[in-house]
């Protein structure tokens, strides 16, 4: 079997890579992810007047994923919840 590249050129078989550095990794991840919210995105999955966006909480560093209205920009529905990340956020300050 022989696989070719998405426009044609290249021959052989497909070799694994040499692991990548874990920066250069999670820029690619980063990069893998972006791609995906701009597919759903577009797609308008939650809605012609909603968007998902990815972020990481300032103050727990913990990743946030919220549905937010593209007009007024106002939170729709947020994973985790606000409280979820002020409870994470004072347990960290009690482990100081």
């Amino acid at each position: 079997m022989e696989i070719t590249g998405v426009n044609g050129l290249g021959a052989g078989l497909a070799t694994a890579a040499a692991p990548a550095p874990p920066d250069q990794a999670q820029a690619a991840e980063n990069r893998n992810l972006v791609r995906a919210v701009k597919a759903v995105n577009s797609a308008e999955t939650f809605g012609d007047q909603n968007e998902l966006s990815f972020t990481l909480d300032r103050n727990t560093h913990l990743p946030v994923i919220r549905v937010v209205d593209r007009n007024t920009r106002k939170v729709i529905e947020q994973i985790p919840p606000e409280y979820v990340l002020r409870l994470a956020e004072e347990l960290r300050k009690g482990n100081e």
